[in-house]
């Protein structure tokens, strides 16, 4: 299979021109990135592709944060073995449970008195029969005699009038089982990241994208009508492995699909549609409170994705890199009808004009040329092919690694903040949405490394100053968590575009899936690192800070990609930051010389 070689200009002085600068010469060799030169960088056709594809992404978002309120768990206690007929709790009194169930803190137990004169004090785990009781009084100093709830659970409907936990009693012994379902997902949407991320470097990117909405779609479904816990947690998994899936997936699509001078905003705000995600989980989860029918409204969101997803083409640079040529060729002059352009480019003209081997048309020696140069299947060892590359590779990773870490230690951490906990879940997806408005800001002014790793290293000092800073002062320690938070934000949103630059055709979906897949080891570390603060309350703020301060330092040592075209082969990708340090030299050389002439 021939190569796509993608090359720079060189100007008069020697200096390679970057794409999107004005150059007068023209270059002699065309890259697949001419397409959106000659095409349009983000016309009608891009668009029309970038927003269906983008709709699809709300429901990653979706799926990822429903556990929020599939797994709530309201207030509850003991039941009583027989009908009730009083209860006590402190100064309250009624003469059922649920009247006083919403006060109960779970400080002491209830006090109920049944049908047959028992007196029974029940708590949330355990219930105690009253041996000889004198009076109906909530203080008692007879003996008691203890037993686990053999009357079931009865729950606060208030808040929540039905979730997993209270069909299923997910609590006391069993509340192990409540909190294994958010990193079950984890470990599923670690998973798909990697084996769809692979598949796609394979099969192309179109049809991992249908299949994993259309999965995303049933399996959404199927888990409200799951029969008991352990379906439920089988779906969810299986359902985070398709949902993972389409977010690497659909990165990489718009990224092959839209110029670079419009990529850093189009990839960015694939996050903003992860975000609006967010936003639709707390608002259906204050509008309906029975989770099966939250889960089905949650998995019809984005189901008109699945009418016109089959329509979509794959992306040139994919086609380019397999060197299915007439496909390419086809798909050309369909985006130059489309935009309202004449397209008078060629496939062939995608290539180095020495390829064509004497004028040859490709098109006709396509068959040919893929029998004799069978392709060479890339793994994940690919990846660190030469110390340069591994650098990378670990770099990168550590960077989205401390993206979802830092993500989950905030948010977890902000329930601590009180108020209503559906506008609160709402702020923290609407809250995201500026930072990669900046993000995007600075990316393209000041580049690619020059706003990650100061955004890491601001991440680090904010969770230090919330250690240093009295607990007493409550709004500052706020504020400073919000500028942690916003700081990681920004660096998480960048990684994704970061990566897709980094890394060549034939294996950026792979590169972005085990990114992927390090960012889910993240957010899978995350509660448990947040479990910390028994051992000190600060501890995990000083984990954060550190590792993002360290990554962020790190950062530095990456090459800058903006302005530079998306790379086709490892070769290409090695040669990253390279061209501008040698060139860098050669003018210092030249003034040397000149100085001393």
């Amino acid at each position: 299979m021939p190569r796509v070689i993608i090359i720079w200009s060189q100007s008069a002085h020697g200096s390679a021109v970057r794409r999107g600068e004005a150059h007068e010469e023209p270059s002699e060799n065309m890259s697949v990135e001419r397409i959106f030169d000659e095409l349009g960088h983000f016309q009608r056709f891009q668009a029309c592709l970038y927003f269906a594809a983008v709709f699809q992404a709300i429901a990653c978002g979706i799926h990822y944060l429903a556990s929020v309120f599939l797994v709530e768990t309201p207030n509850f206690v003991c039941g009583a073995p027989e009908n009730i007929t009083d209860v006590l709790y402190g100064n309250w009194t009624g003469s059922a449970l649920w009247e006083v169930l919403p006060v109960f803190s779970g400080r002491g137990p209830l006090l109920v008195r049944t049908s047959s004169g028992e007196q029974w004090e029940l708590s949330r785990c355990q219930s105690a029969l009253r041996i000889d009781p004198k009076d109906f009084t909530y203080d008692f100093a007879g003996n008691r005699s203890v037993s686990a709830c053999g009357g079931g659970f009865v729950f606060d409907h208030t808040e929540v009038q039905q979730s997993i936990v209270t069909d299923w009693d997910l609590v006391c012994d069993r509340e192990w089982l409540a909190k294994l379902c958010q990193p079950t997902f984890m470990v599923g949407v670690l998973i798909g990241a990697v084996m769809f991320g692979d598949i796609a470097d394979r099969v192309g990117r179109v049809r991992i994208m249908m299949f994993t909405s259309l999965c995303q779609f049933a399996l959404g479904v199927s888990v409200a009508f799951s029969g008991n816990y352990y379906i439920f947690v089988v779906l969810r998994f299986l359902l985070a492995m398709v949902s993972s899936g389409y977010l690497v997936v659909v990165f990489v699509y718009v990224t092959e699909f839209t110029g670079n001078k419009v990529r850093t905003w189009t990839s960015m705000h694939v996050h903003a549609a992860f975000a609006v995600g967010v936003m639709v989980v707390a608002l259906t989860g204050y509008l309906v409170r029975v989770w099966w029918i939250y889960q089905i409204i949650l998995s019809i969101c984005t189901s008109p994705f699945l009418l016109f997803c089959w329509k979509f083409p794959e992306t040139p640079f994919y086609l380019m890199a397999k060197g299915r040529y007439q496909e390419v060729q086809v798909l050309l002059d369909r985006i130059g009808r489309f935009n309202g352009l004449e397209c008078k480019m060629k496939a062939e003209d995608l290539l180095e004009p020495e390829k064509t081997e004497g004028g040859k048309a490709l098109l006709q020696k396509e068959a040919e040329e893929q029998n004799l140069q069978p392709e060479k299947r890339l793994t994940i060892l690919d990846l660190f092919g030469t110390w340069r590359m591994a650098g990378r590779t670990c770099t990168v990773w550590a960077i989205w690694f401390i993206g979802s870490l830092g993500y989950y230690v905030f948010s977890l951490g902000s329930v601590n903040l009180g108020g209503n906990q559906y506008i609160n879940l709402f702020l923290a997806g609407a809250v995201e949405i500026p930072s990669y408005l900046v993000g995007c800001f600075a990316m393209d002014r000041i580049g690619r490394k020059k706003t990650c790793a100061p955004a890491l290293i601001l991440a680090g000092v904010a969770c230090v100053l919330i250690i240093v800073v009295p607990a007493k002062l409550e709004s500052l320690v706020v504020a400073l968590s919000m500028i942690g938070k916003f700081a990681v934000a920004i660096a998480f949103g960048l990684i994704y575009l970061y990566t897709c630059e980094l890394y060549p055709t034939i294996i950026r979906s792979l590169a972005v899936g085990s990114g992927s897949m390090m960012c889910r080891v993240g957010s899978v570390v995350a509660p448990f690192c947040v479990y910390l603060a028994d051992v000190w309350i600060y501890l995990p703020q000083l984990i954060v800070g550190i590792l993002a301060f360290i990554i962020g330092v790190l950062t530095l040592l990456l090459p800058e990609t903006l302005g530079e075209p998306l790379t086709s082969t490892m070769d290409e990708a090695e040669a990253l930051g390279q061209k501008l340090a040698k060139n860098k030299q050669a003018e210092e050389g030249v003034e040397l010389n000149q100085t001393k002439a």
